[in-house]
């Protein structure tokens, strides 16, 4: 990023956001708990973990089918062991992934999950879980759209 092509009133926290998502894009697996925990030294606590979430995210996409998700999931559980929003998130993303690879988990756990997730998981077509929320998700959105889902 120029600095040049960055607005003079461009808040701080800002311009830290941008510069820890293209760290966190850019880390080695070695490096990336280190850093994940820097990030969530920073003062502006909504910001640095808005930032990892983004983070999650990402990675999470890219290694859910790999053998390689475990440990990195247990690796940043680690890291953000302290942040209990942060820590829900990887649960979430872990119960996610069992859905998608069609692994063992418990209707309770998507049941009792964010409305992030039931969202999420409503959208998938023609799977328990989909079922599962067409009946019990929590909102009428989420019911709805799991009910979309599952027409042919």
């Amino acid at each position: 990023m120029n600095l040049q092509d960055v607005p003079q009133d461009e808040p701080a926290e800002h311009l830290r956001f941008r510069a820890y998502l293209s760290a966190l894009e850019q880390v080695t697996d070695s490096d990336e708990s280190d850093l994940v925990s820097e990030v969530l030294t920073d003062s502006d606590q909504a910001m640095a973990q808005s930032a990892v979430i983004r983070h999650f995210d990402r990675r999470a996409a890219d290694l859910h089918p790999e053998p390689a998700y475990e440990p990195w999931a247990a690796s940043m559980a680690r890291a953000t062991v302290r942040h209990p929003f942060l820590t829900r998130r990887l649960q979430e993303l872990s119960l996610f992934r069992a859905i998608t690879l069609r692994q063992p988990w418990r209707p309770d756990a998507l049941l009792e999950s964010s409305d992030w997730l039931q969202r999420k998981a409503a959208s998938m077509s023609s799977t328990e879980a989909t079922e599962l929320l067409a009946e019990r998700g929590r909102t009428k959105r989420i019911r709805n759209t799991a009910k979309a889902s599952l027409k042919p």
